[in-house]
This record gives C-alpha cells, structure tokens and sequence, in this order.
C-alpha cells in the first residue's frame, strides 16, 4: 500500500506538469523510485492510475455532500468548506482533474461519469434544501457557480496563493453571494447558518 500511494503521489504531480499523455509509465517508475516494469505490479496500466487518482478525490468529495446537521444551511457550509479545503489542499489534483478527465478510459469512464452525476444530484439537493422554492434551473446554475469558484483556485497565479486562508477567502466570498441571493428575495427563503 505505501508503495501504491507513492505512484500515486509521484504521478499526479507529474500529469500536472507534463499532462497525461506527455508521462510514461518509465517515468513514473522513475520519480516512484521503481522501474517502469515494475509498476504494473501495482497497477495494470497508466490510465488505471489516472483513473484510482480521480476516483479517491471523488470519493472524498461525494463524502461531503450527505447532510449531518439536520439543518440546510449548515450542509451547504460543511459541504463548501469541505470543498474549499480540498481544493486548496489539492490544487494539482482538481487541475489534473479539470484538464484530463477526458483522457479517462474505458471501462473507468463510463462509471466515472455516473458518479459525476450522481455528485452533481447531492449539490443541487443542498442547494434546494437551502433554498426552497428555487427553480430548478437556478439550482443547477448556483450549484456550477458554487463549484466553479472553488475549483476555480487549481488556476489561480502565484501571486494569488501567498494570501494568508484561501479556504477563509473563498467561503467569504461564497457566504456574500449566497446571503445576496437571499436579500434579493422571491426565490430563497431561511436563513443561512455560518458555523
């Protein structure tokens, strides 16, 4: 298992740096320690790392959008702050994701984009448990915004990534939008708990 974690580790900085289809096998091996033959010992083939990498951010993401509180305001922010996190923690993972999903082989696809579906459900349910009433298509629309933003650090410059909580900085920002669609009325109702 330490031996698979590395390949791992070693290979997504490398997609990172150099894309998917610009890494062999020989120079994941390399950066692992191993030789190339040897990693198949571990995993059958490079997509199936890819497809290990995407799948456990995936489970860790999907893990954040059941509700525990009881309470639709306070899911949303455990959900967010558990997806800031991430993203910040993992920036080259959410990159590495945004950029090669399409690099995903069969048969990893096909279920991967069930999941992806499937996670897509679990926001827009805390969104409209948020806020009821919204119409379906503004769910889906706060949603991607919601995701979007905090994806959105895999991105940012250097420069941007020197400040002191990126996490805090991203919830501050989500929180003023979120609150705004509130004051804006009609569509949203309740209130919005920061914990």
């Amino acid at each position: 298992m330490e031996k698979d974690r590395r390949i791992l580790e070693v290979a997504a900085e490398a997609f990172y740096q150099n894309g998917f289809h610009g890494v062999g096998v020989d120079e994941i091996g390399r950066r692992a320690g191993l030789s190339g033959p040897a990693i198949y010992r571990h995993f059958g083939s490079k997509d199936e790392i890819l497809a290990t990498l995407l799948n456990e951010a995936m489970d860790e993401l999907m893990s954040a959008t059941l509700p525990v509180h009881g309470n639709p305001g306070r899911d949303l922010d455990r959900a967010l702050r558990h997806h800031a996190d991430f993203a910040v923690a993992h920036r080259h993972l959410v990159n590495l994701y945004q950029r090669e999903i399409r690099s995903l082989a069969a048969p990893w696809r096909r279920a991967f984009d069930r999941r992806r579906v499937q996670y897509t459900e679990r926001w827009e349910r805390l969104v409209a448990d948020r806020f009821p009433g919204m119409p379906q298509a503004t769910v889906a629309a706060v949603t991607q915004a919601c995701l979007g933003m905090v994806f959105s650090v895999s991105y940012w410059p250097a420069r941007s990534l020197a400040h002191e909580d990126l996490t805090g900085l991203l919830l501050e920002l989500l929180d003023v939008g979120l609150r705004g669609h509130d004051r804006a009325g009609g569509e949203a109702s309740g209130g919005h708990d920061r914990h």
